[in-house]
C-alpha cells in the first residue's frame, strides 16, 4: 500500500504541471507507448505525459528529479534498438505535442522546429519553399526529429548530406533537473567555446531531453537520375563509387549495394519486381539528385557508359520514369516483408572501413555457415558511408534470444575495427556489445558525463551503459 500511495501522490503532482488530458496512467497508457520497432520488451511504466511546451517539460523533469523518478523520453517509437521502451515504474515523456515548424528562413537555409515534428513534415515544408532537408529514412512518416537527433540518425543520403549531426545548427535541451539549455544557434560558424549541442546528438535521451531544434537546409532538387547496376563483386562496387563521385563532382546522393542473396530474397519472398536478372553477384542502386535532372542526365549516362566500358558494371538499367525510380528503391525499402518471412530475425547495423566491407561480409557469411548451418543471412547497405546491414534469421531453436548469432557477427566486426552500430544507436539491444566498439577509457568518460548531467540517474535508466 505504501508504494501505491506514493505513486498516487506523485501522479497528483504530475497533474499540477501538465494538462489533465496529457497525462495517462495504468491501462489508459496506449500500447504504442510500450514498445518500439525492436523486439525489446520493457517494464510497466507509471505514467505517460505529453507536455505541450518546453516549460512543461522542465517542470516535469524538476519534479522527477526531486523525487528520484525515472523518465524515458519517447519520440515516434520507430527505433530498432529498444532505446525508448519503458523502464519499470518510469514516467514516459512523449514529445509528440511539441511539434510544428516555427520558422523557415529560405534565405539563410534554416528551419526551427519542435522535437515532436515528424521527419516527413519537415521534408515537405522545406520542399514547398524550394529547399530540402538532407535526412531521409524509411520511417519518415512516423519518426520524429527529436528522436532522429537523439540517435544521430543516418539514412539514405548520408553520402552527400552527412549524418543528422551535420544537419543541426542549434538545440534546446532540458536537463535532468529541469534546467533549460537555450542553444538555438542559427549560424553555421559559432566558435564560442565548446559547442554543447554535440553532447546531446546521439546520446539517446540519457543526458537531456531535446525539445526544439534549428536545422540546416540545402537547395531544393527537381528530381534525380537513378540507375540499377549489376556488378561482378565488391571491388567493382568500390571502383564504380570512386568513378561516380569523381565524374559527377561529388553529387552522388545515394549508393546502395545489394548482395545477391538479398536481391534474390527481396524479388521473390519480398514480392518486389526484379528489374535485372538474379544471376549477378552484387547490385548497386545509385542516384544523383539535382535541380534539373534532364539537363544533368548526359553526365550521369556518360558516367554509366564509362563504368560499362571499364568492366566494373556488367549490366545497367537507367530509370526512365518515376515509376522506375520507385521500383528500384522498393528493392532497398521492402525490408519489412523479409523480416516477417524470416521471423524472428536479427537486424544488424554495423559499419566497417569501406575498403574492407567485402572481406567482412565473406568472413561473417563463412562463420555463420559453420556455426549455424542453414541460417539465412542477407547483406545490403549504404556502402558509400561504410554502413552494412545484415538480416539473419530465424534465430536457431537453441539460441532463441540470438546472443550466439550476435556474438558471431560482432566478433568479426570487431576484428575489422568496425562499429556494432552505424546509425540505429545502442538502446537496450546492443548494450552488451558496446565494449566491442568503445574502449574502457571512452566508456569511463561517458559514465562521467552521465554522472555530471544526471547525477540521480533518472534519464532513460538501463539504456546504452
Amino acid at each position: 500500500m505504501q508504494i501505491q500511495t506514493e505513486n498516487d501522490a506523485f501522479v497528483t503532482m504530475l497533474r499540477e504541471v501538465v494538462d489533465p488530458q496529457d497525462l495517462q496512467i495504468g491501462a489508459d497508457i496506449p500500447a504504442t507507448a510500450l514498445r518500439d520497432w525492436s523486439d525489446e520488451r520493457g517494464g510497466v511504466p507509471l505514467a505517460l505525459v505529453q507536455p505541450r511546451t518546453t516549460a512543461q517539460v522542465s517542470a516535469v523533469m524538476a519534479l522527477c528529479h526531486a523525487h528520484g523518478q525515472p523518465v524515458v523520453p519517447q519520440g515516434g517509437m520507430t527505433g530498432l534498438a529498444g532505446g525508448a521502451v519503458p523502464s519499470t515504474g518510469a514516467v514516459l515523456l512523449s514529445l509528440r505535442n511539441i511539434a510544428g515548424v516555427e520558422e523557415l528562413n529560405d534565405a539563410a537555409g534554416l528551419m526551427t522546429v519542435g522535437a515532436g515534428t515528424p521527419l516527413q513534415v519537415i521534408q515537405e515544408a522545406a520542399a514547398e519553399n524550394g529547399l530540402m532537408f538532407g535526412l531521409d529514412l524509411g520511417a519518415r512518416g512516423s519518426c520524429q526529429i527529436g528522436g532522429n537527433i537523439a540517435t544521430n540518425a543516418g539514412g539514405n543520403r548520408v553520402i552527400r548530406y552527412g549524418m543528422t549531426r551535420d544537419l543541426v545548427l542549434g538545440l534546446e535541451v532540458v536537463l535532468a533537473d529541469g534546467t533549460i539549455l537555450p542553444m538555438m544557434n542559427k549560424m553555421p560558424k559559432n566558435n564560442a567555446a565548446l559547442d554543447l549541442k554535440h553532447l546531446f546528438i546521439g546520446s539517446e535521451g540519457r543526458l537531456g531531453i531535446i525539445t526544439r531544434a534549428v536545422l540546416r537546409l540545402h537547395p531544393g532538387v527537381g528530381g534525380a537520375n537513378t540507375a540499377l547496376i549489376a556488378l561482378s563483386g565488391f571491388d567493382a562496387a568500390l571502383k564504380l563509387l570512386r568513378h561516380a563521385q569523381t565524374a559527377l563532382s561529388g553529387r552522388v546522393s545515394a549508393f546502395e549495394v545489394l548482395w545477391n542473396d538479398y536481391y534474390r530474397s527481396v524479388t521473390t519472398i519480398g514480392g518486389v519486381r526484379a528489374p535485372l536478372g538474379a544471376e549477378f553477384p552484387l547490385y548497386a542502386l545509385i542516384d544523383m539528385q539535382g535541380a534539373d535532372p534532364d539537363a544533368e542526365a548526359p553526365a550521369f549516362q556518360a558516367m554509366l557508359e564509362r563504368a560499362m566500358e571499364s568492366g566494373w558494371a556488367l549490366d545497367v538499367l537507367l530509370a526512365q520514369s518515376q515509376s522506375d525510380v520507385l521500383d528500384f528503391w522498393a528493392l532497398r525499402d521492402n525490408v519489412a516483408e523479409l523480416q516477417r518471412s524470416f521471423s524472428p530475425m536479427i537486424n544488424f547495423d554495423i559499419s566497417v572501413p569501406q575498403s574492407q566491407i567485402g572481406d567482412c561480409v565473406e568472413r561473417i557469411r563463412a562463420d555463420l555457415a559453420q556455426k549455424f548451418p542453414g541460417l539465412a543471412n542477407l547483406y545490403f547497405g549504404h556502402i558509400g558511408d561504410s554502413n552494412l546491414h545484415i538480416l539473419v534469421g530465424p534465430t536457431p531453436a537453441d539460441d532463441p534470444d540470438g546472443r550466439q548469432v550476435e556474438a558471431c557477427v560482432y566478433d568479426v566486426t570487431r576484428s575489422f575495427g568496425g562499429s556494432i552500430s552505424a546509425e540505429h544507436g545502442i538502446g537496450l539491444h546492443k548494450k552488451p556489445w558496446l565494449s566491442y566498439s568503445r574502449s574502457e577509457a571512452e566508456l569511463s568518460v561517458l559514465r562521467q558525463l552521465k554522472d555530471t548531467l544526471d547525477p540521480t540517474g533518472i534519464l532513460n535508466p538501463g539504456k546504452v551503459l
